[in-house]
């Protein structure tokens, strides 16, 4: 299907994952991963998940669990790492904040901030020459590309390309930034 993990990704990712054999045997970590790929990759909500993945609770909940432990940065870090990528770029994106989330306040770990769109969150990332992502971070909106440039660029190998990011301007020329 779409969204499953070939034979090959789940191989590579399967070592990753948390192994608890005590207790309550545990559901088929292949299909919920599935599962919460599906609803990241299309955007519905998690109540929507068909039901050939499980219960969308099993889905969920494994994912806020490994999230806390921080598990999705081990597995990103460690396929990160693999990448043997001889020409890389770096890029940001902006995120508006969803309505839900604006409560500045209570969500002060969770890299929003006040720019001139509203609160926003910044997406940057090393990217290999396909634009696959090799490595990322987050920011407040409001936050400057250049304050996470080094922490991105501080893993780039030794003969690697980096190349910069050129950027459209208004009259369709282009520019870099």
């Amino acid at each position: 299907m779409r969204y499953e993990l070939a034979d090959y990704e789940w191989l590579a990712i399967k070592p990753m994952l948390p192994n608890k054999p005590r207790g309550v045997p545990r559901v088929n970590d292949r299909r919920v991963l599935n599962g919460i790929f599906w609803v990241l990759r299309s955007g519905a909500p998690w109540r929507d998940l068909p039901d050939h993945f499980g219960p969308y609770t099993t889905c969920y909940n494994r994912f806020v669990r490994w999230r806390r432990a921080g598990v999705w940065g081990r597995i990103v870090d460690a396929l990160a790492a693999t990448h043997d990528a001889a020409v890389q770029m770096i890029d940001t994106s902006i995120v508006r904040v969803h309505q839900h989330g604006a409560c500045i306040t209570r969500n002060q770990r969770q890299s929003m901030g006040r720019s001139r769109g509203g609160l926003t969150s910044k997406i940057h990332a090393v990217v290999d020459s396909n634009g696959l992502p090799v490595r990322l971070a987050l920011s407040p909106g409001e936050a400057h590309d250049v304050r996470l440039a080094g922490k991105l660029l501080s893993r780039l190998k030794v003969g690697s390309m980096l190349l910069p990011t050129v950027a459209m301007t208004p009259t369709g020329s282009e520019s870099l930034p």
